[in-house]
């Protein structure tokens, strides 16, 4: 049996600033993208393969979308980068709206701002949209679709919709919907240290434990090739959880609110240029480490298929 293999890229940032939400009225308005971050853009850029590729920013998610937009298409600019574009898609209506599947249709990059991952789910599901840019990125070796925040959970076929960090490991803390399904082998977090989310990563992995668990932390990302080798890009670390070796595990029989007890999740931290292989479940420490003709699969075109 033959399992088809995506040519195409996958870039999940960590993201830095809340660019997708409300602020707080206490905390300081700062939407931007630090340095870090914009070095991520410059990598998304050039897996395209192009001088200027048209890119496409999705801020969906967002509830300030009329200050996500320019954060984007000022940063790109930055890279020399001037045909951007913005999809404020606001409704399931809107991303049935023709305009729009042309342009995705046209476009070398698709990236999903910050803001609420569920969003995501519900104005793109069941639609040509989303059913086309998987088809692309299945055929298209130079086609890169990228999210920061929110924009990289919703990757997820099982997406982390919330979860209380004070309730970590209480089961229910974590609540788990349906993503865009662009990553049915792992389930991705954001903001992962800094906002203390081991907990609802390691619950999520123990409902899920034949899925990888990947916490990026801030000013970080991972490109993702052939929908398994993860090389961890930007200044910060990613966090690798794998629940293939779990034995014991009350996850799925413990009553909200109780304790988890799970035994033996295997974890992994990897740092820029690091590399995990999620089929075989392996780490490696930069990509000359990388078996023939893995190392290729990060540097250059995946193969179609594989057994």
């Amino acid at each position: 049996m033959k399992t088809i293999i995506p040519l195409g890229k996958l870039i999940a940032v960590g993201g830095n600033e809340d660019k997708g939400t409300y602020p707080n009225p206490r905390t300081r308005r700062k939407y931007y993208l630090n340095f870090f971050e914009l070095g991520i853009l410059k990598r998304i850029v050039l897996e395209t393969g192009k001088t200027d590729p048209r890119i496409e920013v999705v801020t969906t998610a967002s509830m300030i979308p009329a200050e996500v937009g320019p954060i984007y298409t000022g940063s790109f600019a930055m890279l020399n980068c001037l045909n951007v574009g913005i999809m404020d898609i606001r409704t399931p209506e809107d991303a049935r709206q023709p305009e729009y599947l042309e342009r995705m249709l046209a476009a070398d990059v698709i990236m999903f701002s910050g803001g609420n991952q569920s969003r995501l789910r519900e104005m793109f599901g069941e639609t040509d949209f989303l059913d086309r840019m998987i088809q692309r990125y299945y055929a298209e070796s130079h086609f890169v679709i990228a999210g920061t925040s929110a924009g990289a959970m919703a990757m997820s076929q099982h997406m982390i919709r919330g979860g209380s960090v004070p309730d970590a490991l209480l089961k229910g803390a974590v609540k788990m919907g349906n993503g865009l399904g662009l990553l049915p082998a792992a389930i991705v977090d954001s903001h992962f240290v800094k906002r203390g989310r081991f907990g609802r990563l390691i619950e999520s992995v123990a409902l899920h434990p034949k899925l990888i668990g990947i916490g990026l932390g801030e000013d970080t990302g991972v490109l993702i090739t052939q929908g398994n080798w993860v090389e961890t890009i930007g200044s910060n670390l990613v966090i690798i959880l794998d629940g293939h070796d779990i034995q014991h595990n009350n996850a799925a029989a413990a009553k909200k609110g109780t304790v988890l007890s799970i035994e033996n999740v295997t974890m992994h931290v990897l740092a820029k240029g690091n590399v995990y292989d999620m089929r075989e479940r392996k780490f490696y420490a930069s990509k000359d480490a990388l078996p023939i003709p893995a190392a290729s699969a990060v540097t250059s075109e995946p193969a179609e298929t594989a057994s």
